[in-house]
């Protein structure tokens, strides 16, 4: 959740330090760590533990086994509180990241000059995109632990019911952004050289480097002024549908490579926090010192936007190639396993808990109740061996009773080699996407006079945050749950889905994104026709034109010296 209806009013009136907002983010991690602290593991994790299960205790208590139970299920308590304060502590991070981001890149403008702008700007966005690549690869440090570290699992974390430790990474979050926030402090809220060159500049475009408070109806005129701006309208809305379209990406990008390439859950986090995201900063470094070199026109960068789209375009739809036989493979010999099978009649197995296991002929069933085993032992490696299980080898009479076993854990899938296909791919996307964020940027920032260069950035974001932050993953997530074939049950309603229609899932999705991003490109046609006579590099412009007058005379100086010096010599 973003806080998006105190965006504008912070975005318009606030002249805080930007330390307030990083101390509000200090303020979302503690929050979001506290269900755990508050609440603990969970009953479910601690099952998976040493310390709370025995092993000749496994048999007797084993509720995954086929056996005579209740058809009913126990009502659980359900706690809001966790919910609560996961959502509060959202909302909190969307006031956070307003004041920080709207009132920090304008602060940046207002107080360099405009040829330093594209750089600062590219690191800036470097800089962002660094912050999530620590913080996912401190998750994927964090999830290879157990949800209580003190505890010893029975489990790998190769186990789809494996809980990392989400929680533990939120600890040292909070003590680096009350640091960073302490340092910011100390910025004053205007520089020495940029108030020399506001008052310089006589007064023009003072309203947007004065500190002075925006009325009511300053702010209702400046709202006009922006709506009947069309390059920031076109820009604007060419974020929305690339940000609805690629939202899934930096969503579930994790869930989609787990469940297209049966990767570890500390795998995907890795591979999309640390790997991925060093394409996109050596994007953004990249065009930001092209920028800053070349110095190329509106038009421009309007027109690489558009390419960047095309490029997103064609690499979301090499995705729908780029998928895994076995993964595929296992959807379709997935049993049904939903207690209605004769071999499962009397496991009453509705409520069992997901606790897959392999069959000799590699189906994974969803437990071992799903596939009738009736009995548990170890072998020597100290892997749990099921058998008695009536639905496996029950095709093959004649050999039924010799393959009627199978081991704990779902049957393995070579997804390697497609998923460092799909690996390459994304990088390369992340690479030319992030080219073309400081571009976009901007083109948002000289589209609008000095004076609503804050509204516009903090408009912009609430509107993409209204548009496409809260409905894509509404939208996405439909889809995920549309493309589920099995779901877990719970008194009343559905639970975790434990099996998804891979091939479907990958085609909707990725079709669906990329009708997004090809729509975006038309968006930034759009502004590359009205940004003929947008100047991004005015200040030097200015210089410029400041510098002839000044170079004519020096000139003119100079022959007049050269004239006197030569003027003794022919009376010589």
């Amino acid at each position: 959740m973003r806080a998006i209806g105190l965006q504008i009013p912070n975005v318009a009136y606030s002249r805080v330090h930007d330390c307030k907002g990083l101390v509000v983010m200090a303020f979302f991690c503690v929050l979001t760590a506290s269900p755990h602290i508050i609440y603990g593991p969970g009953e479910d994790a601690l099952k998976l533990t040493r310390e709370y299960v025995q092993a000749d205790q496994l048999n007797a208590t084993d509720d995954t086994l086929c056996q005579a139970r209740k058809s009913s299920c126990e009502q659980e308590a359900y706690l809001w509180a966790p919910i609560v304060l996961l959502f509060s502590g959202q909302f909190i991070s969307g006031i956070g990241c307003a004041l920080f981001y709207t009132l920090g890149i304008s602060y940046m403008d207002d107080n360099s000059s405009k040829a330093k702008t594209p750089a600062m700007l590219s690191w800036s966005v470097f800089l962002r995109m660094l912050g999530p690549t620590f913080g996912l690869s401190l998750a994927s440090v964090c999830l290879r632990f157990y949800i209580d570290p003190q505890l010893e699992p029975l489990i790998t974390n190769e186990d789809t019911r494996w809980l990392g430790a989400w929680w533990l990474g939120w600890i040292p979050l909070t003590i680096i952004m009350l640091l960073s926030a302490f340092f910011l402090y100390i910025f004053p809220k205007e520089l020495p050289s940029a108030r020399a060159r506001r008052l310089k500049s006589n007064g023009h475009e003072s309203g947007g480097n004065s500190l002075t408070e925006l009325s009511l109806s300053d702010l209702l005129q400046a709202v006009k002024r922006l709506a009947k701006n069309k390059i920031y309208i076109y820009n604007s809305m060419a974020s929305i549908l690339y940000v609805f379209g690629y939202m899934p990406y930096w969503m579930f990008t994790p869930k989609y490579i787990e469940t297209q390439y049966q990767q570890s859950a500390s795998t995907a986090t890795m591979a999309t926090g640390s790997v991925a995201l060093a394409f996109s900063a050596a994007g953004v470094l990249l065009s930001g010192y092209v920028i800053s070199k070349h110095r190329p026109s509106a038009r421009a960068m309007a027109a690489w936007n558009g390419i960047v789209d095309i490029f997103t375009v064609l690499g979301l739809l090499s995705y729908v190639l780029i998928g895994c036989d076995d993964s595929d493979k296992v959807t379709s010999m997935f049993p049904s396993g939903g207690g209605n099978d004769s071999c499962t009649a009397s496991c009453h197995c509705e409520y069992v808990h997901y606790a897959p296991i392999c069959s000799p002929h590699n189906v994974t069933y969803i437990s071992a109740c799903h596939a009738g085993c009736t009995e548990k032992t170890k072998d020597e490696l100290g892997q749990f061996i099921y058998t008695g299980c009536k639905c496996i080898g029950a095709s093959d009479i004649a050999n039924a009773t010799e393959h009627q076993f199978a081991r704990q854990g779902p049957c393995p899938a070579d997804c390697y080699n497609q998923f460092l296909i799909f690996l390459g791919v994304m990088c390369f996307l992340k690479f030319v996407g992030s080219s073309g964020r400081t571009s976009n940027l901007l083109l948002g920032l000289r589209c609008v006079s000095s004076a609503d260069k804050s509204l516009a950035l903090g408009l912009s974001n609430m509107i993409v945050a209204i548009l496409a932050f809260i409905p894509s993953p509404l939208v996405f997530g439909a889809i995920l749950d549309n493309n589920c074939l099995v779901w877990g049950k719970t008194c009343g309603s559905n639970g975790n889905c434990w099996l998804y229609d891979t091939k479907s899932l990958r085609y909707t999705i990725n079709f669906l994104s990329a009708s997004c991003i090809l729509a975006s490109s038309f968006w930034n046609i759009g502004v590359w026709y009205h940004a003929k006579n947008l100047k991004i590099f005015e200040e030097e412009d200015e210089e410029t034109n400041h510098k002839k007058p000044e170079q004519f005379e020096l000139n003119q100086k100079s022959c007049e010296i050269k004239k006197i010096r030569n003027e003794p010599r022919r009376h010589k």
